[in-house]
């Protein structure tokens, strides 16, 4: 069979997800393997989330609200923003992919950082057009460079903050520097899915740049923190203008019923979310100091996660820390990022890589 496939979409690779634990073991021949490549809660969802699911199962015959009215009610009264003006979608990705389907057109732009959340480039090449990607600056997005790259075809402007996977964190001086250079007809998006671990008081308020009126979208995700990235559900705040164009292209049903009441109670477990902030904090510190121990360069992050130099392939290090029951993600070259888990993941972690180094620096 001759299929005709665009050209664009048969040179990509699909997103490698990693192998679940569980075939991991298998392949491996290994028990208890950790997971340390998702930047996932390693405490797990809300517990109130977990309540209410139990209740919304017997309803599972029924198609979920197709507005997701009440979850977008929860999220607006949080923020203080009006309803129309809130987006929720199966992750932050289909927001994502739901913005390019509306904005771009095929042949115009999108502005990003050359090392960022690598499905701004997927979806704007999967939508047939062209992912400007401008080299980072000491590890952050180089927003005076970005916004040089804006010509007339620019229609995106993905902001990631932090930024995944370095774990950098623009300020709002930074953000405000640049935010007027951008001509109207560019939308910026601010992709906020680490939002909840910032600890620095510089964090830019993006959703005052909503409730100015700019074209701009803010994106959060119930996948990090609030530890619900089972259930694949995401929200973004906008302009009306930009969320009704938006839902003309928004699939119905497209955030599942349980999601929908999961987040809505995860959206209010304040204690959970409070704990988990301090748990990744106290971890990020033995992480960071065990890696330098280890003679390792790590990247300052505002995340739940580290990345870091290795300073030889990090494939290898990928590869010998797999043989040990230990999923890290190799991004590129010399760098690793981990996902900051549960203490004794993270010794874990920390002891592996220590066992496998030796071996390692032999064969450099």
């Amino acid at each position: 069979m001759a299929l005709h496939v665009h050209p664009t979409i048969a040179s990509l690779k699909p997103y490698s997800p990693g192998k679940p634990l569980s075939e991991l073991e298998r392949e491996l021949g290994i028990g208890q393997a950790i997971k340390l490549a998702s930047n996932e809660n390693p405490w797990g969802p809300s517990p109130k989330a977990l309540q209410v699911l139990e209740e919304t199962s017997a309803s599972l015959h029924r198609y979920p609200d197709g507005g997701a009215h009440e979850l977008r009610q929860a999220i607006a009264k949080k923020w203080q923003m009006p309803q129309d003006q809130v987006l929720v979608g199966n992750g932050s990705d289909e927001i994502i992919s739901l913005l390019i389907k509306t904005f771009l057109a095929p042949g115009e732009e999108a502005v990003m950082a050359d090392l960022t959340f690598v499905m701004y480039r997927l979806s704007v090449l999967g939508g047939h057009g062209v992912p400007i990607e401008v080299p980072l600056k000491n590890w952050a997005h180089d927003l005076s460079a970005m916004a040089e790259a804006v010509t007339d075809q620019t229609r995106l402007f993905f902001i990631c903050n932090p930024n995944n996977p370095t774990g950098t964190m623009l300020s709002a001086r930074e953000i405000e520097s640049v935010l007027d250079k951008i001509p109207n007809h560019v939308i910026v998006v601010f992709d906020e899915a680490y939002y909840e671990y910032v600890r620095n008081p510089e964090y830019p308020d993006s959703l005052q740049y909503v409730r100015e009126g700019r074209p701009v979208v803010v994106l959060r995700t119930f996948s990090k923190i609030y530890g619900l990235a089972g259930l694949r559900v995401g929200y973004g705040i906008t302009t009306s203008e930009i969320a009704g164009y938006v839902n003309r292209v928004r699939p119905p049903f497209n955030v599942n019923s349980l999601a929908q009441e999961a987040a809505k109670a995860a959206l209010l477990d304040e204690e959970h979310v409070t704990k988990s902030f301090a748990m990744n904090e106290a971890e990020m510190t033995f992480l960071e100091e065990g890696l330098t121990k280890l003679g390792f360069v790590t990247i300052p992050t505002q995340a739940n996660f580290i990345y870091f130099d290795v300073g030889m392939d990090g494939a290898a290090i990928f590869d010998a820390l797999l043989s040990e029951g230990v999923i890290v993600r190799h991004i590129r070259g010399s760098m690793i990022r981990v996902t900051i888990g549960q203490p004794t993941e993270n010794r874990r972690f920390l002891e592996a890589l220590e066992h496998v180094l030796p071996t390692l620096t032999k064969s450099v």
